[in-house]
């Protein structure tokens, strides 16, 4: 009698433990640790945002993949690259990660590489752009469906490196700053440099730094340009208000969230490459994030919306095609070479360092009273085959 309680009670026991075991076996985790507060804040919102759109569009609304739930855990690194190192610590320690999106921030992001490595769990990075992430500072649990700085350069090169062009660069003293700028100068080959200068990322007052511009610029002969590489606080744009034109100085940059972009309606005409603009892709999944969008916020998808969208498009992707298996060597296998949608078309992570190659979009801007900021006017596509971005790792 004793014994047969024992194995009754056994036998509840396990019926108890079996929910909870399937349900755990039944999740896919994904921290998404990214700037939700601190100076990128607008842009991993919008991260943010397209991130939950794009899982929800690839999974058909059911967040479920081979079987399973997605599970998406957030954390705010807040832009500081030790907070961003230990976050993602802890979400595959203690949250039981399987793998991990973000961060905002190229500084945020180098800090954070080596403990993928040391968990050996997939990081997949978007947006941070510096090439250092997929550079000497890569390691193989490293992907990244934003773009690098190399193909924010390449693509602006289209634009501007034109004999008898001189260049000056306008950039913030940080990863990003530096690697964009050593990006661009590696890419031009038929413009000259005349000046780099970098300012602090907080800066406010570019007036000192601007003068500096202009007097390295105002003697040169030919067409000049300001090339701009900036993320964050802060209007560098606010330099055309000293009078450029008087000494024939124009100002050239990439694309950027709307707000910032208010700022290119001074400037008509200006020509550059950017990542993303909502009116450019012509393509069912960018049709789909716009409708979505415009639905829920009533307002277009933006710069980082869309960067969000492809990192899940990315993700759920690998799932399928690993069949739910998230162990890294096997989404490693996976994910190497692999193709998937995006709002920007198709991309494709490269094998050698794990970077989607993707189109960028050389643009005019217009000023059209119905929108706030100076619209970017498609010239042309960049495809991905047309750009030679370096493998910069030691791969």
């Amino acid at each position: 009698m004793y014994r047969r309680t024992l194995i009754a009670l056994a036998a509840i026991a396990a019926s108890l433990v079996s929910p909870l075991a399937m349900s755990q076996s039944g999740e896919i985790k994904i921290a998404h640790i990214y700037s939700k507060t601190g100076p990128l804040e607008a842009y991993g919102k919008q991260t943010a945002v397209g991130f939950m759109m794009g899982l929800d569009y690839a999974t058909g609304g059911t967040m479920m993949v081979a079987g399973k739930k997605l599970v998406v855990i957030e954390k705010d690194d807040q832009g500081k690259p030790d907070l961003g190192k230990s976050l993602l610590s802890a979400a595959y320690s203690d949250d039981k990660a399987d793998m991990a999106v973000g961060p905002t921030s190229s500084g945020v992001a180098l800090a954070m590489l080596p403990v993928a490595e040391e968990y050996k769990k997939i990081l997949l990075v978007e947006p941070a752009v510096a090439d250092s992430i997929t550079g000497d500072k890569w390691n193989k649990y490293i992907f990244r469906t934003g773009r690098n700085s190399s193909q924010d350069a390449i693509s602006n090169a289209v634009a501007i490196d034109k004999a008898g062009v001189t260049v000056a660069t306008l950039a913030q003293d940080n990863a990003f700053g530096r690697d964009g700028v050593k990006a661009f100068k590696e890419s031009i080959k038929k413009a000259k440099f005349a000046h780099d200068e970098y300012l602090p990322a907080a800066t406010t007052d570019f007036t000192a730094g601007a003068q500096r511009l202009i007097d390295k610029l105002k003697d040169q002969p030919g067409r000049k340009i300001i090339w701009i590489v900036w993320a964050g606080a802060g209007n560098p744009f606010k330099i055309a208000d000293i009078d450029l034109k008087r000494y024939g100085i124009e100002i050239a940059t990439g694309g950027n969230i709307l707000p910032a972009m208010a700022s290119y309606k001074n400037l008509p005409g200006m020509e550059g490459a950017t990542y993303y603009y909502f009116g450019i892709p012509k393509n069912p999944v960018n049709e789909a994030m716009v409708a979505q969008h415009y639905k829920q916020f009533k307002t277009p998808p933006d710069f980082f919306t869309a960067g969000g969208f492809s990192a899940a498009m990315a993700v759920v992707t690998a799932l399928k095609n690993s069949k739910g298996d998230t162990s890294a060597n096997t989404l490693i296998k996976t994910m190497e070479g692999m193709s998937f949608d995006t709002p920007k078309g198709k991309m494709t992570f490269r094998k050698e360092d794990h970077q989607a190659m993707q189109s960028m979009y050389h643009f005019k801007i217009k000023v059209d009273p119905a929108f706030a900021w100076g619209v970017p006017e498609l010239v042309r596509e960049i495809k991905a085959e047309e750009m030679t971005v370096p493998i910069r790792n030691k791969r």
